[in-house]
């Protein structure tokens, strides 16, 4: 835990954020105080991060002859063979809006006929080529050392917090969701509860310098244990009342109970607005029915869609959530382990978008990927191992579907192998052509931020010729 000295203690609690000194307490946001314009309408990201580095080269897969053909002996062969490439007489056929400019075609994994339902419905897209990036590289910049980099490419911690940051090559303590709640502080004085929630832990991704994120649980908030309404539950209640309320001689005392009270309050507030009565009508698309049981992703988002449902209980107009899942560190197994990780992703995102749908905010919400870096495009045998640039994926009623942005790696049809393209820095590890900071960029220009404050979301944005990428309307 870093060490707080009393100036930054008394910084953060002058700014209302007392739970930052107190190492951002689970269950803890910021009461906003200061005025300012509200913002129209409604507006939420929803994050889905895929740990342990998702190999999205089988995920969106090239389906034209010759590509592909480059593309499986990279892999060893295609599955059936023994190899890591996907049959290509089973990828799910992509159907681009706009045909691809090398002439490619494309194919989802057979396992994501969920999303590919919705990349062909033009609800969701892909991002190729992606990762962390501070400003663009060739490969001869890369070996050269002759342009900054971010640190430590292919460790999972260093990429995630790069994900989560942007930070480049700077320290940072506070995530590009943060920041924008940060700077969205004074228009959204109104909200009863955090601007950014987490339904998987706490995350830098979501820390702010004056913001603090809600962190709850899967299906909802963790409430204080041992408290309740009657008995001896009403008794211990009062107890720990008269305890937060006390008065404290020291600063550390008040901002202590003052993070308590919050936090009790914040779980009221919110499991009253999420089982009022009458209660909420039942989704379809995310059941609460034990005969139909959901993964964990998928109840992450279900709670997520609940708490949209009630955005007009608790006053809000901006949400970022932040959910996850993991076990995509496939250095082996791939081909037993794979199908599943990504059908559950798939049909996750295809169940969240039709709740949005059953809710009307289908237009108002836009979920997307993030995962720590992409993968090899060689097989080491059983599997692949951490490379950096990947593929991601955005859906929602705001995306402009059917396309695939970026550029997938250029793969030599006239070579043996997929890697010895200008993308490849060894081993099929492509250097990434489009940043996460013109991702994140994008996302947050549609959320509400201004373009002259972008550069405080994403630091490294004024580096590359395109801020908007161009995938939502």
């Amino acid at each position: 835990m870093d060490r707080i000295t009393r100036r930054k203690f008394l910084r953060a609690a002058a700014a209302g954020g007392a739970a930052y000194a107190m190492a951002h307490t689970p269950g803890v946001s910021v009461a906003q105080m200061t005025g300012g314009n509200a913002l129209p309408g409604y507006k939420a990201l929803v994050c889905v991060f895929l740990f342990g580095g998702n190999d999205s080269w089988n995920a969106l897969v090239p389906r034209s002859q010759a590509e592909y053909d480059v593309y499986a002996a990279t892999r060893g062969g295609s599955q059936s063979t023994g190899g890591l490439a996907v049959d290509r007489s089973a990828l799910l056929p992509l159907n681009l809006a706009t045909a691809d400019p090398r002439g490619w075609q494309y194919g989802l994994h057979p396992s994501m006929t969920g999303l590919a339902s919705l990349f062909n419905a033009g609800r969701a897209a892909a991002i190729a080529n992606i990762a962390p990036l501070i400003a663009p590289t060739s490969l001869d910049q890369y070996r050269n050392k002759s342009v900054a980099l971010p640190p430590q490419i292919f460790s999972h911690n260093d990429q995630q917090d790069q994900w989560h940051t942007l930070r480049g090559q700077a320290p940072s303590k506070s995530g590009w969701a943060g920041r924008m709640a940060d700077l969205l502080r004074d228009n959204t004085t109104s909200q009863q509860t955090a601007l950014n929630i987490s339904l998987s832990g706490q995350t830098l991704f979501q820390a702010g310098d004056t913001s603090i994120p809600y962190v709850m649980g899967s299906g909802g908030p963790v409430n204080f244990s041992g408290v309740g309404a009657s008995g001896a539950g009403l008794a211990r209640r009062n107890a720990l009342s008269n305890v937060i309320n006390a008065s404290y001689g020291t600063i550390y005392e008040r901002g202590y109970a003052a993070v308590q009270k919050r936090a009790l309050q914040q779980a009221e507030n919110i499991s009253a607005a999420l089982n009022p009565t009458p209660p909420l009508p039942d989704l379809t698309s995310l059941p609460n029915n034990p005969s139909t049981p959901l993964s964990g992703l998928a109840t992450q988002l279900r709670t997520v869609a609940k708490m949209i449902a009630a955005r007009n209980t608790l006053g809000m107009s901006r949400q970022v959530f932040f959910v996850s899942t993991g076990g995509f560190d496939s250095h082996d197994d791939q081909n037993q382990n794979q199908p599943g990780l990504l059908g559950n992703v798939s049909d996750a995102l295809q169940r969240f978008y039709d709740a949005t749908v059953e809710l009307g905010v289908a237009q108002d919400v836009v979920a997307f990927t993030q995962s720590d870096f992409g993968r090899t495009l060689t097989s080491n045998g059983d599997g692949t191992d951490h490379a950096w640039g990947g593929v991601q994926f955005v859906v929602g009623g705001p995306v402009q579907g059917q396309r695939i942005y970026g550029t997938y790696p250029l793969l030599k049809v006239n070579a043996v192998r997929a890697t010895d393209g200008a993308d490849d820095v060894g081993g099929g590890r492509f250097i990434p052509t489009t940043s996460s900071d013109q991702y994140a960029a994008t996302l947050a220009r549609w959320f509400g931020i201004s373009d002259s404050n972008l550069v405080q979301v994403a630091p490294s944005i004024n580096n590359f010729s395109v801020r908007d990428l161009g995938f939502l309307t």
